[in-house]
């Protein structure tokens, strides 16, 4: 699958922009019976987030099935090292997602509950962001 990308974008270079408060999309269980939802604030690059999905997939093997509920669509850019100061911003770098408290990053179906508490550890480990196990009530 690669590094997340989008493949087109409105405009190249964003804003930072601000965090403001909690999410208020993507707090529930849409697809599956577990899910890892987020604690804190913070930009997820798409490296971590393809690290995490990977982390996930090696542990189930080929059990379940997984949802990403986050895209890196937001361009970060970066300047060269030692570049003077001027000359404008610098070439879009990565890609991150600002994901805020209580968005829903992953959701799992298809396994047991202990097997998908393990895979999410697994995977928060490799995310900058205080995260928890969220399961379905239903059954």
């Amino acid at each position: 699958m690669g590094i997340l990308m989008p493949k087109k974008i409105k405009h190249r270079k964003w804003f930072k922009g601000v965090s403001k408060g909690v999410e208020n999309r993507a707090t529930e269980l849409n697809f599956g019976s577990f899910g890892l939802k987020s604690l804190s604030t913070k930009w997820v690059s798409s490296r971590q987030l393809e690290s995490a999905r990977r982390v996930i997939i090696r542990y189930l093997k080929k059990g379940g099935k997984l949802w990403l509920r986050v895209f890196p669509d937001k361009p970060v850019t970066s300047k060269g090292h030692e570049v003077p100061l001027g000359g404008g911003k610098g070439a879009v770098d990565h890609y991150v997602f600002a994901v805020r408290p209580g968005r829903m990053i992953f959701e799992l179906d298809g396994v047991k509950e202990e097997t998908a508490r393990e895979a999410f550890k697994m995977a928060a480990i490799k995310l900058p962001i205080k995260t928890k196990f969220i399961k379905s009530n239903e059954g």
